[in-house]
């Protein structure tokens, strides 16, 4: 393990396919990103973050509308309820 730029990362080997070593080439030569592994490390944040919001709206569909604005509505009172 070593830290770049005040983040800790470890090092990893992965085996791609040779379009996918072409496509990082590319990008890493047209300047989108310094090098392979920060090409790697964005693509990976992109999925994580895809990931997330599709669980988020996976959940969200399992929400009652009615219910969840029945619940919503029981607290819109002038006093508030005792815990």
């Amino acid at each position: 393990m070593f830290c770049h730029t005040e983040v800790v990362v470890r090092k990893i080997a992965v085996t791609l396919d040779r379009k996918t070593v072409a496509d990082l080439d590319r990008w890493v030569k047209e300047g989108k990103y310094p090098n392979r592994s920060r090409a790697l490390q964005s693509a990976v944040n992109l999925l994580g973050e895809r990931e997330r919001r599709t669980r988020l709206l996976r959940e969200s569909a399992k929400l009652d509308p009615r219910e969840e604005k029945q619940l919503a509505e029981e607290g819109l009172g002038d006093v508030w309820p005792e815990y």
